[in-house]
C-alpha cells in the first residue's frame, strides 16, 4: 500500500525540506547586522502552458455509461448498446441509420461486446491559470494557484459487417471497420505550496516549489462517429421508443493529490517576473471505475506582476 502513495509522500517530504530550508538560509538581517530589508509585496500572475494527461481516467469515455451511483453500466445496458443497436440500428423496427452510414443492407453488420473501445487516452491540452505569489522571506514565498483545462479524449471502436460473398480477395474478407468515439473532459485545479528560489543572481536563478493541490474533474461530451453519422452518447431524453439504460447523471468528482516543480525564475523588472516550470502532480481524478492517484506532466510559463 505505501508504494501507492509513494510519490504523494515523496512530494510531502520536499515541501517540508523547502520550508525548513528556506526559513533556515533566509535571514530578514544582512551579515553586517543592518536593519532588516523591506520584503517584496504581493505578486498576481497568469499561468499558460502544456498539460500532459495520464490515460487511466480516461477509460470513462469508452462509451458503458454509469449510473447516478458511478456504476458502470454492462455492455446490454451500455450507452453505446443503447444508441448503435436499439436507436440508431432498428432495434425498435425504425431505420437502420448505422447499416446507411455503413453502406451495407439493413442488419447486414454486428456490433459485440467485443468492438468497445479499448484505447482510449487524453490527448495533450493547453492548462491556463490565475497564480498568486505572498512572500514571507526575501527567497521563499506561499503560493496559491487556480489553473483550468479541457482535456479531448480519443480512441477507436470496431464494426463488422457481414460478408455477401467467399472471395480470395483481403479486401473482400476485411469486414471490420474501425470507427472513433471521442470525449472531453473539463479540470480545475487548486494548488497551495511553497516556493524557494535558488540562487543570489539579480535576474536569473533556479527555483523550486511543492505543495498539495485539489483537482475538481467532470465528464463533459461523449460522441461516437461512424462515417458521416454522429452519435451523441450522454443523450438521453428518457422517450418510450428509445429508453435509457436506467437513471444517469454526468460524472463529477473532486481528488486530493500533491504537486512539485522546478524552472528558471527571471526578474524582468521590478514589477515583472517571468518562470518557465515543469510540473509534476500527483492527482486523482475522481471519475471513472475505481480512480486513483496518478502522475500529470505539465511544461508552461508564468508571468507575475509585482503590485
Amino acid at each position: 500500500m505505501i508504494f501507492r502513495y509513494k510519490p504523494l509522500i515523496l512530494i510531502g517530504v520536499a515541501l517540508l525540506g523547502l520550508s525548513a530550508g528556506a526559513f533556515a538560509q533566509d535571514n530578514d538581517a544582512d551579515d553586517a547586522g543592518n536593519a532588516p530589508q523591506r520584503k517584496p509585496k504581493f505578486h498576481i500572475g497568469f499561468y499558460t502552458g502544456a498539460y500532459f494527461a495520464n490515460k487511466y481516467s480516461a477509460a470513462a469515455y469508452n462509451g458503458y455509461g454509469f449510473d447516478v451511483n458511478g456504476h458502470q453500466y454492462p455492455f446490454s445496458s451500455s450507452f453505446m448498446y443503447q444508441k448503435i443497436i436499439n436507436e440508431y440500428g432498428g432495434g425498435y423496427g425504425q431505420t437502420d441509420y448505422i447499416a446507411q452510414a455503413l453502406g451495407v443492407d439493413p442488419h447486414q453488420w454486428s456490433f459485440t461486446e467485443s468492438d468497445m473501445p479499448v484505447n482510449m487516452h487524453y490527448l495533450t491540452t493547453i492548462l491556463v491559470g490565475f497564480n498568486t505569489k505572498l512572500p514571507v522571506k526575501k527567497k521563499t514565498a506561499i503560493i496559491a494557484n487556480v489553473n483550468a483545462t479541457k482535456i479531448n479524449v480519443e480512441g477507436n471502436f470496431t464494426i463488422t459487417t457481414l460478408l455477401l460473398n467467399n472471395t480470395n480477395n483481403p479486401a473482400y474478407n476485411s469486414n471490420i471497420k474501425v470507427f472513433t468515439i471521442t470525449g472531453q473532459e473539463q479540470r480545475l485545479q487548486f494548488q497551495l505550496g511553497v516556493q524557494q528560489i535558488l540562487g543570489s543572481d539579480d535576474k536569473l536563478n533556479f527555483f523550486m516549489e511543492a505543495g498539495f493541490m485539489g483537482t475538481l474533474a467532470k465528464f463533459s461530451k461523449n460522441m461516437v462517429y461512424i462515417n458521416n453519422l454522429q452519435i451523441d452518447l450522454t443523450y438521453y431524453n428518457n422517450q418510450a421508443i428509445y429508453p435509457s439504460p436506467g437513471p444517469t447523471k454526468v460524472p463529477v468528482g473532486f481528488g486530493i493529490g500533491a504537486f512539485i516543480g522546478a524552472g528558471m525564475n527571471v526578474d524582468i523588472n521590478p514589477k515583472f517576473t517571468i518562470q518557465f516550470l515543469y510540473t509534476l502532480s500527483h492527482e486523482k481524478i475522481n471519475i471513472g471505475v475505481n480512480p486513483t492517484l496518478k502522475l500529470q506532466n505539465g511544461l508552461g510559463m508564468r508571468v507575475y506582476y509585482n503590485i
